[in-house]
């Protein structure tokens, strides 16, 4: 074994580093995600919940006119939707409710038509009043499948709105581009510390996971960029575990200390542990930030798509079965030019 292995200094940091990412994880999936949407009872709101969970969570079909009451749609324990009139339409004495719902709300989004009169000076004015309260607004331009010309559309959007806030043009009908609404809506949970809670419930597991997965290993490479070798380990650990607990709980699949300590080391220490660094660092001075930077990129990469292909296939994850489907990424990640 190695002599990172078997230094006291990888054990007491694992066992930090691994206290602290649970800790995090458990705190995460602890809160509440409080999701306000906004827009005409024909903007299809109910529509694009349900193709966004896949899920049929709420009946559609409602028609121009027949209401304009707050809606709120629980999702699992703590997971709710809020359907919202806009601020025009309701009266003074619902609107300071209304607002409180877009106060509160982690994510607002905002629907146009594609296929209608898309941002109206009211509709704008009702954005920019929203905006006040809460900038967390994602715009859903849905119907696209009726537009001629969506990215005509989406520019009029940026440019009436100056670029302030992420569009996602979708077809609640057809499913079309629904990957990006929720890619935009989990990056902006990501900031909140809540886009794992709002993952595990989601069926799309894959591209959330990839996304992570890539996320991990660009913030691998900047730690594996510092300058003073050994000054990455802990850091780099940090980055490697908070990625494994957080793609097993989107999978659901159970990941404990020990079990996450020996996949470490099977893998990413055995390839590129603190004396590795050290080493190579050692052997070319001049490109050490640049090799270290390459290798934490690499390692984490690896791991994280060895996890995600073996959860996807029912793969049991141990020492000996991970080594082996993570040295075959890492070697295909070698072999493409960079």
């Amino acid at each position: 074994m190695s002599e990172t292995v078997n230094n006291k200094d990888f054990d007491n940091a694992f066992e930090d580093v691994f206290k602290t990412e649970t800790k995090k994880i458990n705190n995460q999936l602890a809160q509440q995600i409080m999701i306000a949407l906004v827009g005409d009872v024909n903007s299809g709101k109910s529509s694009t919940i349900n193709q966004l969970m896949q899920e049929e969570l709420v009946s559609v079909g409602a028609k121009p006119g027949e209401t304009v009451a707050l809606k709120e749609i629980p999702y699992m324990d703590n997971i709710l939707f809020v359907d919202t009139p806009g601020l025009d339409d309701v009266n003074a004495v619902n609107s300071q409710v209304t607002l409180d719902y877009y106060k509160k709300a982690d994510v607002i989004l905002f629907f146009l038509n594609a296929a209608g009169t898309v941002l109206s000076d009211n509709e704008l004015k009702n954005l920019k009043d929203i905006s006040k309260t809460n900038k967390d607004i994602i715009i859903v331009l849905n119907k696209i499948d009726a537009s001629d010309d969506v990215p005509e559309q989406v520019k009029y959007i940026e440019d009436k709105t100056e670029n302030k806030f992420l569009i996602a043009p979708i077809s609640s009908r057809t499913g079309e581009n629904m990957p990006m609404l929720q890619k935009h809506l989990l990056e902006v949970l990501q900031k909140k510390s809540k886009d794992l809670l709002m993952g595990k419930h989601m069926k799309d597991k894959s591209s959330i996971a990839t996304k992570w997965i890539l996320g991990a290993g660009v913030s691998a490479t900047a730690v594996g960029a510092l300058p003073v070798p050994g000054s990455d380990f802990i850091p780099l650990t940090s980055i490697q575990i908070g990625m494994m607990l957080k793609l097993a709980n989107l999978y659901d699949k159970p990941l404990s200390k020990e079990n996450a300590r020996e996949l470490i080391i099977a893998t990413i220490v055995g390839n590129a542990g603190k004396t590795a660094f050290r080493q190579l660092v050692k052997l070319v001075p001049a490109a050490g930030s640049a090799i270290g930077a390459s290798i934490a990129g690499a390692t984490t990469v690896s791991l994280g798509y060895a996890m995600k292909y073996m959860y996807e296939h029912n793969i049991d994850i141990n020492e000996q079965q991970l080594k082996a489907v993570y040295d075959s990424f890492l070697n295909e990640k070698k072999n493409t030019p960079q």
